[in-house]
């Protein structure tokens, strides 16, 4: 898939790995109700090969067939190609799908995987690193002395268990134990949806790449949404009506991946796997599995849509750069230099910066305050909702000394009191590293890792955010209008 974003995370199966905040304790969820339809076919007695492939039989096994699989001493290639073909069977018959061709999987240490992640990146940043780094500044997730690259890397690197590259069709599983492989049925199930997903779709064209973060983000929350889904119910069978292969507790996906963990990195990326799945839960309970094929004709565009199972498109965005003396934006990145971050992203910064800095922005424990079984945490927050569209542009400036940045972030809201609420919930933030006002709706925060100057007003509807290095630079990064 091409990643035109450094959050590109399609395709990928995320470990729970959210240190502090465990997830919610659900009830067993209902037997599902849609699946293994009038099309699926029905074995005989002995588990005959049909006369041609079928819908819940593939390579040479029914969904319901009995493996000869025993992964406490690693997989065999023969175990492997028959746990494969079986899973690919239960797919079918859960999705309603068939499979075209034969989905190939192989493992690789997660050390090669960490190499892969990192795309052997060393040297300068590019323009695109330091643009992006001020979209995660902005967020207060990543400061000014850390790099947004190496912590979205490093976060992959400890928390994905299997990608499925579209590019070349295979599905590879990440393991320690790369001598002895096992696999665990989450992974495999997960990863042969996607691969299911690139046969019918094509995952490989632009729209499913999505070109701001929050656009992105709201596609995964279709394709890792409906992998997801099938995944969760799979695991509803295994134990009951089916048999499933049991995974070692020794099982080198276990989520010990080393490298650094940025939590606020790690719920951005884990957010469609969160609210995905209770999104398809609701197309394919309202309308059937068909309502999930036509969001795959026109994927949906915000966060917000996934959050909240809505429709509702984002509100235009019309911006003037009116930035002097040396500031401009990055023509050549994101739309026309700007990034939209969404609601999910939005949320993910209160949240992490009531974790982290104790701001008065939410409640960090009510992540896990979800009422669908289908669900892990909980991205609806009052700062964050009432989302309408933001547009954020990183600025820089050549000096002497070096290069220096800052920002514009646009937001719109509903109505004005959601605006009224970001905007308090931001300075709550702001507040919570000691910000100095030195103006009306100026302010400077002194050290740190957010050492910077903030303009912080509001108009109707519309919230701007104007960041820079002294409170000079922000009127030349956006002058007062007349």
């Amino acid at each position: 898939m091409k990643r035109r974003r450094g959050l590109a995370v399609s395709a990928v199966a995320l470990l729970l790995v959210l240190a502090g905040c465990s997830a919610p304790v659900m009830e067993s969820r209902p037997a599902p109700g849609v699946s293994g339809g009038p099309d699926v076919a029905v074995p005989n007695a002995d588990f005959d090969d049909p006369d041609s492939d079928v819908l819940g039989w593939e390579g040479g096994y029914w969904y319901n067939e009995s493996v000869d699989v025993d992964q406490s001493d690693g997989l065999t290639d023969a175990e492997m190609r028959a746990y494969v073909a079986r899973a690919m069977a239960r797919v079918e018959y859960i999705r309603g799908e068939e499979f075209q061709k034969r989905v190939p999987v192989s493992v690789i240490s997660r050390e090669e995987y960490r190499n892969r992640s990192s795309g052997g990146s060393a040297g300068e940043p590019t323009e695109y690193d330091q643009w992006n780094d001020q979209v995660w500044e902005a967020l207060f997730v990543t400061g000014e002395s850390q790099s947004s690259g190496s912590a979205i890397s490093g976060t992959r690197s400890a928390a994905v268990a299997g990608f499925y590259s579209p590019t070349d069709d295979e599905i590879k599983v990440i393991t320690g134990t790369p001598e002895s492989p096992t696999i665990n049925n989450a992974t495999l199930v997960h990863e042969l949806v996607h691969a299911l997903q690139d046969q019918r779709y094509d995952l490989t064209k632009a729209k499913y790449g999505g070109e701001t973060q929050d656009a992105q983000l709201a596609t995964d929350g279709l394709i890792e949404g409906d992998a997801k889904y099938v995944e969760q119910r799979y695991a509803d069978r295994c134990g009951g009506a089916w048999e499933c292969v049991a995974t070692p507790s020794s099982s080198g996906d276990s989520g010990d991946g080393g490298g650094d963990m940025n939590l606020g990195i790690f719920l951005t990326i884990f957010q469609p796997y969160s609210d995905g799945p209770v999104y398809v839960h609701d197309l394919v309970t309202a309308e059937g599995w068909s309502a999930v094929d036509e969001r795959f004709e026109n994927p949906p565009e915000s966060t917000e849509q996934i959050i909240h199972r809505t429709g509702e498109e984002p509100t235009p965005i019309n911006y003037r750069d009116r930035a002097q003396n040396g500031w401009g934006t990055f023509e050549k990145q994101g739309e026309g230099g700007s990034d939209t971050v969404g609601e999910a992203s939005m949320y993910v910064m209160f949240w992490y910066q009531a974790r982290n800095a104790g701001a008065d922005t939410i409640d960090p424990r009510s992540i896990s305050s979800v009422d669908s079984p289908y669900d892990t945490y909980n991205y609806d927050a009052e700062p964050s909702a009432g989302w309408a569209n933001d547009r954020l542009f990183p600025y820089q400036k050549q000096t002497s000394a070096g290069s220096q940045y800052g920002y514009v972030w646009a937001t719109e809201w509903d109505t004005e009191r959601d605006a009224r609420e970001f905007q308090r919930a931001y300075r709550a933030i702001l507040d919570a590293h000691d910000a100095e006002q030195r103006a009306a709706n100026t302010y400077v925060v002194p050290d740190g890792q957010f050492a910077d100057a903030f303009r912080v007003t509001r108009s109707g509807t519309r919230v701007t955010i104007v960041n820079g290095p002294t409170v000079a630079d922000l009127d030349d990064i956006r002058p007062r209008a007349a």
